[in-house]
């Protein structure tokens, strides 16, 4: 190292201890190899001290930029090391995406580890584009493996369906060995979840002819069945096979109970489906049971079981498929999705110390256009704090003039404003409803009125007048800054 990269360095580190860890941009501009090398040098040992003295922001920043200018895909590494070191997937996904970019195509190790960062993100769409490019570079027992880790990441998803719709897309490019029947079921469910039940059904039925004693595959091809009402003998012995093999399985009891109700003996299963959910306490299985007492003619008792459901998960697919197609009294499926509200808003930060607690107040306006919602924020007096624009794929801020655009809402808004509003599936929220992709928990009154929804982390209490109008929403969560609570309070809600 020469003498003027080393006095350079001396002099970043003085300059770093007196500005407590700012970083100092060199004044040399030439044009020399030697004279980069040492500024590269100079910034790296910047951002490891910052680190040290507990600045992970800005060692993080430095590092990015470092990667950018110098086209060096091991800074953005560093830089998403950071990222995951210091509890902040969103800036660690964003290093892995620079470092995948900047790295020779031959190099997969940044594409597997951006793709796992996605999947624990739940970002399963934007998994398949980079995942099929893996797979094209791979030998087939590497292509197995980055299937079976895709597939581990599968149980970690918030909205399962969407991880095996994507699952599927990435899977049907390559050829898949029977030597693996677990990873060849989880490419059936997959292939079902995209509506290619013939997929599916050939896939299951290739499992079952190497294992026929598979109680997995003989419970998925006959509930299949049996949920197309078709082939019901075949589903019936298949299920029932199954039942034998796993009887203590309440999903394979639940099936054995659905497949009776298509062959029209409603006694029996029922008695077999409120036996598997004592057995499972499960949103589908609150679903099956309450059609069977639907049809049975008792009213109430479906009613319940699927309330009891909702609180399970309001967002199950099968449950909400049910209330969909028989329209109890106090569903809202066939809303739509459009409306206003209006009102004033108060929150109030309790936090871990007495220097973090913080309260702000104010007014908003949200407006429902089918997938777009506008939130406008106020302050106090009425003047314009902020208009957010959110639709399904991406989220912007306007205020003062200028645009940010983000993927997570509500971190968008917590970053800029400084208040933790929920803004992602507040419409669905003010109208009683859940978001949908996530599992939800709904409560409701003996009216059948929701009274309270626990989603995204957010416990909802509702308050509701006259003509069924929402008149106050209460919304409380804890988070890493302490307890959050929320008081909404309408003038206009949602006319």
């Amino acid at each position: 190292m020469s003498k003027f990269i080393l006095k350079s360095l001396l002099k970043g580190i003085f300059l770093i201890c007196l500005t407590g860890g700012m970083v100092i941009s060199s004044q040399a501009n030439t044009s020399a190899d030697e004279t980069q090398t040492g500024q590269a040098v100079f910034e790296v040992l910047a951002s490891e001290i910052a680190l040290q003295r507990g600045e992970a922001g800005l060692a993080y920043s430095t590092y990015m930029e470092m990667a950018r200018q110098y086209k060096d895909p091991r800074l953005a590494q560093r830089a998403m090391e950071i990222g995951i070191a210091g509890g902040s997937p969103n800036l660690a996904l964003q290093a892995a995406q620079t470092w995948d970019a900047l790295s020779p195509p031959n190099q997969t190790k940044p594409q597997e580890v951006l793709i796992t960062l996605l999947a624990l993100s739940n970002r399963w769409s934007d998994i398949v584009k980079p995942s099929i490019a893996l797979l094209a570079q791979q030998s087939p027992t590497q292509q197995e493996n980055t299937l079976l880790q895709l597939q581990a990441l599968l149980g970690k998803a918030k909205d399962e369906s969407e991880a095996l719709r994507a699952f599927y897309s990435i899977a049907s490019t390559v050829k898949l060995s029977p030597k693996e029947p677990g990873l060849l079921y989880t490419y059936a469910m997959s292939a079902e979840k995209v509506g290619r039940i013939d997929v599916m059904e050939k896939t299951l039925r290739e499992i079952l002819r190497k294992n026929p004693n598979d109680a997995n595959s003989l419970n998925a091809l006959g509930y299949s069945l049996a949920d197309r009402n078709v082939k019901l003998s075949e589903a019936l012995t298949l299920v029932s096979k199954a039942h034998q093999l796993s009887p203590q399985d309440g999903f394979i009891l639940d099936s054995l109970g659905w497949v009776n109700f298509r062959l029209g003996k409603n006694a029996l299963a029922l008695e077999q489906l409120q036996q598997a959910y004592q057995m499972k306490p499960e949103a589908d299985i609150a679903a099956h049971t309450g059609e069977v007492l639907w049809v049975m003619n008792r009213r109430a008792e479906a009613e319940e079981m699927w309330r009891q459901g909702q609180k399970l998960d309001a967002n199950n697919a099968t449950l909400k498929d049910t209330l969909k197609r028989l329209k109890p009294d106090w569903s809202n499926s066939d809303q739509a999705a459009k409306g206003v509200w209006d009102g004033r808003f108060a929150v109030k930060v309790t936090g871990l110390t007495e220097s973090q607690n913080q309260g702000e107040s104010g007014g908003f306006t949200l407006t429902q256009d089918e997938l777009k919602d506008i939130l406008e924020i106020r302050n106090p007096v009425g003047g314009s704090l902020a208009k957010i624009t959110i639709t399904p794929g991406e989220a912007t801020l306007e205020r003062d003039g200028q645009i940010v655009t983000a993927i997570d809402t509500d971190t968008l808004i917590q970053n800029t404003l400084g208040l933790p509003l929920p803004a992602r599936g507040l419409s669905n929220w003010l109208r009683g409803e859940i978001r949908p992709g996530s599992e939800a928990s709904v409560e409701r009154n003996n009216r059948g009125q929701v009274s309270k929804i626990s989603q995204d982390g957010w416990n909802m209490v509702y308050t509701w007048g006259n003509n069924n109008r929402l008149e106050k929403l209460i919304m409380t969560r804890s988070s890493n800054v302490g307890s959050i609570d929320i008081r909404l309070v309408f003038d206009n809600p949602n006319e």
